[in-house]
């Protein structure tokens, strides 16, 4: 089994180099990746032999796993992908792989009663749906919000194995408000999503603020295997706590708000809680509703607000009420003719 994971280690490793367009890839930068990689994921060294990594290209070129992988070899020495959009991660699971993933579902499903697997619920359904559209050519039973264009999705892997391996990353990192990307160590905590977009929130260094940065926003990662990487107790719950989003501010933008929805909302407010600090103050005669909810003034709350439109009041703080109106009055001055 550890080998079967090794070679597939390796599949992953060559397939993430020959992606790389920009980059020259010899059979020994293909080694090199592969022994980092197997480094990265099992914790220690592991001697990756030019026999073993030839024998892979020709087993990903082979109908054996169903890659059938165009690696093509260039100027006598170097390797790519024929087709440079080609990927193994786009190859159709075959029967025994779906057989394989409907039982581990099947063991799966004994288990979601369990207080420690309350969670799961919703991710066992949706890869038993997976499965069934796979099997039956059938057009999936749930819709999920997904993004295909989004950039960065290809580094949730090698951040997760960081924060697992506690190994610490070196980022190559643009905002959009900085003029040119800087790079630098990061010492990843946790991976969060939020809207359809990844993040990874961490520091540069032990004593430096907590940062979150967008995956999107990566413009390259690799792993800095001689960085040390200091122990660092972070509660993501406790983080959180009162933050609407990923925007975490100071403790002293943390206010008790208080919003009015109308009748129209109110079922939704109070069947779909804004954040778990929510309780309802006041219920009107016309059944508008009043609740309040204790949370950092940050950017995506205003957003979230403002986008209740009409159906919502900011009754406190009057900084935020203030905020509001503005952003509303200058909206409003585009529509004027």
């Amino acid at each position: 089994m550890a080998q079967n994971k090794n070679a597939l280690i390796r599949y992953r490793t060559i397939d993430k180099c020959l992606q790389n367009r920009y980059r020259k890839w010899t059979l020994n930068d293909l080694i090199d990746a592969c022994s980092d990689a197997l480094y990265e994921y099992e914790g220690r060294t592991i001697n990756v032999s030019k026999r073993t990594v030839q024998l892979d290209i020709q087993m990903m070129r082979s109908d054996k796993l169903g890659y059938n992988a165009p690696i093509i070899v260039y100027d006598k020495k170097y390797y790519k992908y024929e087709n440079e959009h080609f990927t193994i991660t786009d190859i159709p699971l075959n029967e025994t792989d779906m057989n394989v993933l409907s039982e581990a579902v099947e063991m799966l499903k004994q288990f979601k009663d369990f207080s420690l697997f309350a969670e799961l619920g919703g991710i066992i359904h949706r890869l038993e749906d997976k499965i069934h559209t796979e099997k039956t050519d059938q057009p999936p039973i749930i819709h999920l919000d997904k993004n295909e264009h989004l950039k960065g999705l290809n580094y949730l892997d090698v951040i997760y194995q960081s924060i697992l391996k506690k190994i610490i990353l070196k980022i190559t990192y643009q905002s959009f408000s900085a003029r040119a990307a800087s790079t630098f160590n990061f010492q990843a905590f946790i991976l969060k999503e939020f809207n359809n977009r990844w993040f990874v929130v961490g520091k540069k260094e032990e004593h430096a603020k907590i940062l979150t940065l967008a995956l999107d926003r990566i413009q390259r990662l690799d792993i800095n295997l001689s960085a040390p990487h200091p122990s660092i107790d972070f509660d993501a719950d406790d983080y959180y706590k009162n933050t609407y989003g990923v925007t975490v501010l100071e403790s002293k933008h943390v206010q008790d708000i208080e919003l009015k929805f109308n009748r129209y909302n109110a079922p939704y407010i109070l069947t779909k809680p804004i954040h778990s600090s929510q309780i309802l103050l006041e219920q009107y005669e016309d059944r508008s509703i009043k609740i309040g909810i204790r949370l950092h003034l940050n950017y995506e709350l205003e957003r979230l607000i403002l986008g209740f439109g009409e159906s919502v009041e900011v009754l406190k703080p009057r900084l935020l009420r203030n905020r509001i109106k503005k952003k509303l009055k200058t909206a409003m001055s585009l529509y004027e003719v």
